[in-house]
């Protein structure tokens, strides 16, 4: 199963995120990042900045890879993930652009698009470690419910709950989300080395309890982390009221190794 670590605050999970994703950078240059987007994700982007400057480290040969991107949606758009991986992570962290890659989101290759993304990945070696959201219904990724436990990058359709979720970044008008997307499959977030997802707040608690402690089902996509080698889940007390081995996770992660990273 995944390790659960139970935390105080969006802070304290982004220095984990921050530290484990620096110490790979130290130890391997030319690592390879998966980036999400999303609200969860930007405090760890913060940390992680602040410490690749405290540590002066290298992120020239550093590549990353998003797990999605709208579909149709201008990439000039400030909403598009090419941008908003630009603003919270290329330039923050200070990556080569030309090293930041998103999947094309372009309907007229749509149907090679995912093959050549799930490609490049290989080629650059695979992502070493892969940062991910939950849906409030569970989805990874823009893989929704229902989506295979065993798919690569491909074209999604955004159910309605979702275009609901994320209008927030649309001025709260759902008519301005776009219908699709493509994302990175299961099978290729499950190929990363790492996963560390990140969930924050009351509304991700029943997606959390059915991740971890439910069966694993396509009905729940994130369940899939259960069979991963080495995926932490980090949320904070209101994402974590639903667990009901709470109280054993926390003792685990306090007694657990100093020698044993997450």
């Amino acid at each position: 199963m995944a390790e659960i670590i139970i935390v105080d605050s969006q802070e304290q999970a982004g220095d984990i995120y921050a530290h484990c994703v620096a110490d790979l950078i130290e130890s391997k240059p030319n690592a390879v990042l998966g980036l999400a987007t999303g609200s969860s994700p930007l405090v760890a982007y913060e940390r992680l900045a602040a410490l690749i400057k405290e540590r002066k480290l290298d992120v020239s040969g550093v590549q990353g890879f998003a797990l999605d991107e709208y579909v149709g949606l201008d990439p000039e758009h400030p909403e598009s993930y090419r941008s908003t991986i630009n603003r919270t992570v290329t330039v923050p962290l200070g990556l080569n652009p030309q090293s930041v890659h998103v999947p094309n989101g372009d309907p007229a290759g749509l149907q090679t698009a995912g093959a050549a993304y799930d490609a490049a990945i290989e080629e650059a070696g695979g992502i070493d470690i892969q940062i991910l959201g939950i849906g409030s219904d569970g989805h990874i990724g823009f893989n929704e419910p229902g989506s295979s436990l065993a798919s690569g990058t491909r074209m999604k359709t955004l159910t309605e709950q979702t275009r609901i979720d994320n209008a927030r970044f649309f001025d709260n008008d759902i008519e301005q989300v776009p219908v699709h997307c493509i994302t990175q499959g299961i099978g290729t977030i499950m190929k990363a080395r790492q996963l560390i997802l990140l969930a924050f707040g009351k509304g991700k608690a029943d997606a959390v309890a059915a991740a971890v402690e439910g069966g694993v089902s396509s009905l729940c996509p994130a369940s899939a982390l259960q069979f991963h080698p080495h995926a932490t889940v980090i949320v904070d007390e209101e994402a974590a009221s639903k667990l009901i081995h709470a109280d054993y996770y926390r003792y685990a992660y306090e007694h657990k190794p100093e020698w044993q990273r997450i």
